[in-house]
């Protein structure tokens, strides 16, 4: 679990107290200065939002050059944050290996909590921020470093696999992590017959069609991808048989079926960049669809919206009041991270 300091958030060296800052007012200088940055979302923002969102994005680019801080987004985050402030962007394992090789003194994760906690053992001397501390997920918080720990108990000599989205403290207690994109390869490497792969159970039944070790798998759900259903995608076909549907491996079996791509959030989009289907519903959290809507204005995107609420706590303010005051950094226990680091870095190598 995240230790976040918010008491006494650490400032860098060298700065001092500074007077309550005041946003800039959203004018036609603004709006001239920004026009750049509009032009990349503006097929997914509207004008009016854009009012409210511009005078918060010049500031906190300002304020990355002040702290010497980076923002990573994660794909499931919206336009504004993605496109217009985020210095890196990607799933799971693009975002670790940035945070690996940044120079900046800060990072700011513009995701959730297991993100953010992977990015300090990939970076421990820098700081890490989150922006908000109930940024979870349901999938981290489905299985425990007890759990894992009652797992090698139960299947002693099996090697355990466990998904990024997962805490420190359960990275602590396996072999080696995986992404959604690198899960087969991961597994495959341990040259082993059977192997627990957590906690991810739909994950693990999509990795079972594509290798003949034996996968053992965890009952850990994303409330975001078990909530769609065969039926409802078989409804938009039977509405729109030229549809073309790409899924996420987190989703159930059925729904996969039903796909015509299945791959990890930085495989669908280069899909959809790649084949520019001319109408295409992509089966995961729907930031991503206007993500990638902004990039490819020519394709017209069905989006049957199910939003994560964790991800979704993280916005432009929350970006900004994080950078203002440092808040709130990430730690993690030295003996867990230690032993968390290596299960990240054998397949950070693995897939370099």
């Amino acid at each position: 679990m995240v230790q976040a300091q918010a008491a006494a958030p650490r400032k860098p060296a060298g700065t001092v107290s500074e007077p309550r800052r005041v946003l800039p007012a959203f004018s036609p200088e603004l709006k001239r200065e920004l026009e750049p940055l509009y032009a990349r979302v503006s097929h997914v923002v509207t004008p009016m939002e854009w009012v409210h969102y511009a005078p918060l994005i010049k500031a906190i680019n300002e304020l990355k050059r002040e702290r010497d801080a980076v923002i990573l987004a994660h794909n499931y985050m919206t336009p504004e944050i993605f496109h217009c402030v985020s210095d890196f962007r990607g799933d799971s394992l693009q975002l670790a290996k940035e945070a690996a090789k940044t120079k900046a003194k800060v990072i700011v994760q513009a995701g959730v909590h297991f993100m953010a906690e992977t990015s300090k053992l990939l970076s421990p001397e820098k700081m890490v921020l989150i922006p908000h501390l109930e940024a979870g997920c349901s999938l981290a918080a489905s299985i425990t470093a007890d759990d894992v720990r009652r797992l090698r108990e139960a299947y002693p000599g099996v090697p355990i696999v466990t998904y990024v989205n997962t805490s420190a403290a359960v990275k602590a207690e396996c072999d080696i992590t995986c992404t959604s994109s690198n899960a087969v390869k991961v597994v495959e490497s341990l040259g082993a017959p059977r192997v627990l792969l957590i906690p991810d159970e739909y994950l693990s039944k999509y990795v079972a069609t594509k290798t003949k070790v034996e996968i053992i798998a965890w009952k850990g759900h994303c409330e975001v991808h078990e909530r769609f259903t065969a039926d409802e995608l078989e409804a938009y076909r039977k509405s729109d048989p030229g549809v073309k549907i790409i899924a996420h491996p987190e989703c159930p079996p059925d729904v996969i079926r039903m796909a015509d791509f299945t791959g990890s959030t930085s495989g669908m989009i280069n899909w959809v960049k790649d084949k520019r289907p001319k109408k295409v519903l992509l089966v995961t959290e729907c930031s991503m669809a206007s993500n990638v809507a902004a990039e490819v204005p020519d394709v017209d995107f069905i989006r049957p919206c199910n939003l994560c609420p964790h991800m979704k706590r993280i916005s432009l303010e929350k970006i900004y009041d994080s950078l203002v005051n440092l808040q709130y950094e990430v730690t993690v226990d030295p003996d867990v991270a230690e032993r968390a680091r290596r299960a990240v870095e054998r397949m950070v190598n693995l897939t370099n």
